[in-house]
C-alpha cells in the first residue's frame, strides 16, 4: 500500500493531458467544502430533546456552532503541518489520510450525536474531520500551479473552486437526508386542551398523574420546525431530529468519493512547461510583483510579508466565516419573523446553497481575474467593496423591521452573494500570491502554514457573531419583557415575570412567543440582531486592507542562494 501511494508512483508521462487533474481536486474540494453547509444543521443539533423545539437539556446554539470553529482550527492546524509532508510524499498520500480523517470523523460525530455526547462530537466531526479538511484542502494546490504555471490565479481557483461549492451539493443534501431520518414527537394536543405546569423555568404536562417535559409551540415558531407541524404541546424525548444519521450517511459517501479522487492524483516531471509557454519578462514580473526567486518554507514566516499576508487572509475569512455558521440561521431570524410568508426553512436553506454557488463561483472568477490585474489589486477590490457591503447590512436590517418590503430582502440577498464571491476568491487567489512573493518551489508548504490564519479565523468570526447576537437577543427580551402585562405574561407562562432570568435559561421564553403577547404596534426585534456584528466585521476588512497596502517584494536576503544569479 506504501508504494502505491508513493510519489513516485504518480509521476506523469510528458504527454499527459494537464486538464485530467482539477477534476480529482475539485471532487475532493466539494466533499470537505460541504462544511460551509454547516449551519444546515444548527435547527437539528439544538433540538435534539425537543425535535420541534429546543428542550431545557439541548445543547444550546453557541456550542453548536463551536463544533464548526474546531473543524476550522484542526484545519488551519493539520495544513501547516501537512504542507511540508505534501512536498515531501505528494498529494495521492495525502488525499487518502484526508479521506479517512473526513469520513471517519463524520461517523465518529453521528455516533455522538445518537448519545447525546457533545465531547464526541467534537472530537469526531471538529477534530478528526478537522484534520480531513486541512489534509484535503492542501492536497492539490502546489500541484495545480506546477501543472498551470501560465495561469497560477485560475490553477488556485480550480483547485479551491470545489471547496466553495461543497455547500451547494452539501446543503439540499443535508436537508433531504434529515428530512428523510426524521420523526415527529408525540403531540399531545393544544395549549388550552392539555394541564401546563412550570417548574424550574421548564413546562411539563400532567399525564396520567405524572409530571413529563413538554416543550410548547405558538404560532410564531411553527415556520421554525425542522418539519412544519401544528402548534401545542410535544412530549420531550420522543421522536428524532434524524441528524445523527444523516452524519454517518454522509461519511460514508464522503469517504468513497474522495478515495477514488486521490487515486486520481498526478504530479507533473520535474522542469516540466506548458509546450508553447513563454514565461513573463523581468518587466511583467515585476509590474505584477511576480518573483522568479524562491524563499525557503523555514525562512518565509521570517518575512515580513508573511505576517501580512496572515493578516489579510484572517481578517478577510473572520467577516464572512462567522455569517456562513449562522446562515440559514441569520436569513430565519432577520427576515423569518418579517417576511413569514417568503422566508421559511425552506428558504433559508436555498439561501445557503447560494451562498456556496456565489462563493465557487468567486473563487474560480476572481482568481482568473487576478492574473491580469494583480493579486494586490484584486485584494483592495475586496477590502474596499466589502466594507461598503457590510455596513450596509444593518440599515437593511433596520429598514425591514420598520416596515417589512420585499425589496429588503432582494437588497440583503444581493450584498451577501457578492460578499462572498469575494470571500471565496480571497481563498483562491492568496495561493497564487504566496507564489508570486515567494516563489514556486515551496508554495504548497507556505500556503499550508498561511491557513494557521484561518483557525484564528474560524474562532474570531463564529465566536463574534454567536456572542453579540446572544447579548443583542437578551438585551431584546428584556425590553420586550418590560412591555408586557404581568397578568398575560404569567398565563402565557405559567409563572410570574420575576422568574424571567430562569425562563429564557431554559429557552421557555423566547422573542417568538414574548412577541405574541407584546402591546399591538410593538416593532420584532429579531431582524437587529446581527447589527453590531456587521460594524465588527467592517472594522476587521479596514485593518486587512493596510496590511494589503503595505505588501513588498521580499528581501534578497530571503532568498534561495541556489536561486540568485
Amino acid at each position: 500500500m506504501s508504494g502505491l501511494l508513493s510519489k513516485d508512483r504518480i509521476i506523469a508521462e510528458p504527454s499527459y493531458n494537464r486538464w485530467r487533474v482539477p477534476p480529482a481536486s475539485i471532487a475532493i474540494h466539494l466533499c470537505i467544502g460541504s462544511v460551509y453547509a454547516w449551519s444546515i444543521y444548527n435547527p437539528a443539533l439544538i433540538r435534539a430533546f425537543g425535535v420541534v423545539a429546543p428542550a431545557g437539556d439541548d445543547w444550546r446554539l453557541g456550542a453548536v456552532v463551536r463544533i464548526f470553529t474546531v473543524a476550522i482550527i484542526f484545519l488551519g492546524l493539520s495544513a501547516a503541518v501537512a504542507g511540508k509532508w505534501l512536498e515531501a510524499v505528494g498529494p495521492r498520500k495525502v488525499g487518502v489520510v484526508a479521506a479517512l480523517c473526513w469520513g471517519g470523523g463524520y461517523c465518529v460525530g453521528g455516533l455522538g450525536i445518537h448519545l447525546h455526547q457533545l465531547w464526541l462530537v467534537y472530537l469526531g466531526y471538529g477534530v478528526i474531520g478537522g484534520c480531513g479538511l486541512g489534509l484535503g484542502y492542501v492536497s492539490p494546490v502546489s500541484t495545480l500551479i506546477r501543472w498551470f504555471p501560465d495561469r497560477r490565479g485560475m490553477a488556485t481557483g480550480m483547485a479551491i473552486m470545489g471547496f466553495g461549492g461543497g455547500a451547494m451539493i452539501g446543503a439540499p443534501l443535508k436537508e433531504f437526508l434529515i428530512r428523510l431520518y426524521y420523526q415527529a414527537p408525540d403531540y399531545l394536543g393544544s395549549s388550552d386542551a392539555v394541564n401546563l405546569v412550570t417548574e424550574g423555568g421548564r413546562r411539563f404536562a400532567d399525564i396520567a398523574g405524572q409530571l413529563q417535559e413538554v416543550v410548547v409551540i405558538g404560532a410564531n415558531e411553527v415556520a421554525g420546525m425542522i418539519v412544519p407541524g401544528p402548534e401545542g404541546v410535544y412530549l420531550v424525548g420522543t421522536g428524532s431530529t434524524g441528524v445523527a444519521l444523516t452524519f454517518v450517511t454522509l461519511g460514508a459517501a464522503y469517504l468513497i468519493v474522495m478515495l477514488v479522487a486521490a487515486f486520481s492524483y498526478r504530479v507533473p516531471p520535474a522542469d516540466w512547461q506548458p509546450a508553447g509557454w513563454v514565461p513573463p519578462d523581468a518587466a511583467r514580473r515585476s509590474k505584477r510583483m511576480i518573483s522568479e526567486q524562491n524563499v525557503h518554507i523555514d525562512v518565509a514566516h521570517k518575512t515580513p510579508q508573511f505576517w501580512q499576508l496572515w493578516i489579510v487572509l484572517c481578517f478577510n475569512v473572520t467577516a464572512g466565516i462567522g455569517v456562513l455558521s449562522v446562515a440559514a440561521t441569520m436569513m430565519t431570524e432577520i427576515f423569518g419573523t418579517t417576511l413569514p410568508n417568503i422566508v421559511d426553512g425552506a428558504f433559508a436553506g436555498t439561501y445557503v446553497v447560494m451562498i456556496s454557488v456565489f462563493n465557487m463561483c468567486g473563487r474560480f472568477f476572481w482568481a482568473s481575474v487576478s492574473d491580469y490585474i494583480g493579486r494586490k489589486n484584486t485584494y483592495w477590490i475586496f477590502f474596499a467593496l466589502g466594507i461598503a457591503l457590510y455596513l450596509s447590512i444593518p440599515f437593511c436590517a433596520e429598514q425591514v423591521g420598520a416596515a417589512p418590503a420585499a425589496i429588503w430582502l432582494v437588497y440583503f440577498y444581493a450584498a451577501t452573494m457578492i460578499i462572498f464571491t469575494m470571500y471565496g476568491g480571497g481563498f483562491a487567489t492568496i495561493p497564487a500570491y504566496l507564489a508570486d512573493v515567494f516563489g514556486t518551489r515551496y508554495v504548497g508548504a507556505i500556503h499550508g502554514r498561511l491557513l494557521t490564519a484561518w483557525s484564528v479565523a474560524g474562532v474570531l468570526g463564529p465566536e463574534a457573531i454567536t456572542l453579540l447576537r446572544d447579548s443583542a437577543s437578551t438585551s431584546a427580551i428584556q425590553r420586550l419583557a418590560a412591555t408586557v402585562d404581568p397578568t398575560r405574561f404569567a398565563e402565557a407562562f405559567g409563572t410570574s415575570i420575576e422568574q424571567l432570568d430562569l425562563l429564557v435559561a431554559e429557552r421557555t421564553v423566547t422573542i417568538a412567543n414574548l412577541m405574541e403577547i407584546a402591546p399591538a404596534g410593538t416593532v420584532d426585534p429579531t431582524s437587529g440582531l446581527y447589527n453590531v456584528t456587521m460594524y465588527l466585521m467592517a472594522g476587521l476588512l479596514a485593518i486587512a486592507l493596510v496590511a494589503n497596502a503595505t505588501v513588498r517584494p521580499v528581501d534578497r536576503r530571503y532568498h534561495l542562494q541556489e536561486t540568485l544569479d
